[in-house]
């Protein structure tokens, strides 16, 4: 690879950090989901507060020391209907993310930090089954580019594009008391164009998995994990050949306040690879209100 060709895959792979946790999905943040991933609760009205910190280790085949910090409150807002439709509860959601970005890349000499409303998602299909020992989820919506971005500023807090994301995924039980369960969620995303950039990301597929054991009380325990990897490659004008992936491994724990009509869960996530992409650690406090 030449020197030039070399500069400039270095630099797309410190952008790819810019204005999100991770690039090789697009706008979804893998490992918001674990234990129980794929099943919807039953009609209500919920409310779920995703606090997320994910701290950058490194990021693969770009030269130099760089790093940052991404912390984002997810607001998620779903009501599940009475209504059915293929024999699956109807429901709807909204995201409404609020972040803060701290990127150091020495490897380009940048250094900023920036903060914000960053892009909303409307989903308004959401389609819950639920079986004696079984549930599954399909799910369908669109993320807005409302999020400030800026080209020349990694640490924007939009993405500059729209995507609109597919969900399918399962919940099984193995035991008749449903003490256990194995849950894998599978999001794919089908990028628009960057209108500042002329650039189309390729479509991204983010694959979360976790094994949960009830310990009793409410209280639950397990492995978590997640995968996420571009699928297609980025096109337009200055888009380079590559397609970055991740993977990560972690643990769970759930902790209910039912007199509170709360449930609060605790995730950490160790990312153990990463193909021309950020790596580092994720840590996770979701809360749950039941409407």
């Amino acid at each position: 690879m030449r020197k030039a060709s070399k500069l400039a895959f270095a630099v797309s792979c410190m952008t790819m950090a810019m204005s999100g946790i991770a690039h090789a999905g697009g706008h979804y943040v893998p490992g918001v989901e674990g234990i129980q991933a794929a099943s919807v609760p039953p009609p209500g009205k919920y409310y779920l507060g995703y606090l997320v910190n994910y701290n950058i280790d490194k990021i693969d085949g770009a030269p130099g020391q760089n790093d940052g910090t991404v912390t984002a409150l997810a607001n998620r807002f779903v009501w599940i209907t009475n209504q059915k439709f293929l024999g699956a509860d109807y429901g709807l959601e909204a995201i409404v993310p609020l972040q803060s970005t701290s990127f150091t890349f020495n490897g380009i000499g940048y250094s900023g930090s920036s903060r914000g409303l960053g892009d909303v998602f409307l989903g308004p299909v959401v389609l819950g089954w639920h079986g004696s020992n079984w549930d599954s989820v399909f799910a369908l919506g669109l993320w807005f580019d409302n999020g400030d971005f800026s080209a020349t500023n990694p640490s924007s807090v939009g993405k500059g594009y729209k995507s609109t994301m597919w969900t399918l995924g399962g919940t099984v039980y193995p035991d008749s008391a449903k003490t256990w369960s194995i849950s894998a969620l599978a999001r794919y995303e089908q990028n628009g164009k960057q209108d500042q950039t002329g650039i189309t990301p390729g479509d991204g597929l983010s694959i979360e998995w976790g094994i949960g054991k009830q310990i009793g009380g409410g209280k639950q325990l397990g492995l978590v994990g997640y995968y996420q990897k571009q699928t297609t490659k980025d096109s337009g004008p200055g888009a380079l050949p590559v397609k970055p992936s991740k993977s990560a491994i972690g643990v769970q724990f759930d902790y209910p306040l039912m007199e509170h009509g709360v449930i609060l869960k605790f995730a950490g996530y160790h990312e153990v690879s990463s193909n021309s992409d950020a790596k580092g650690n994720l840590f996770r406090v979701t809360l749950i209100k039941v409407f």
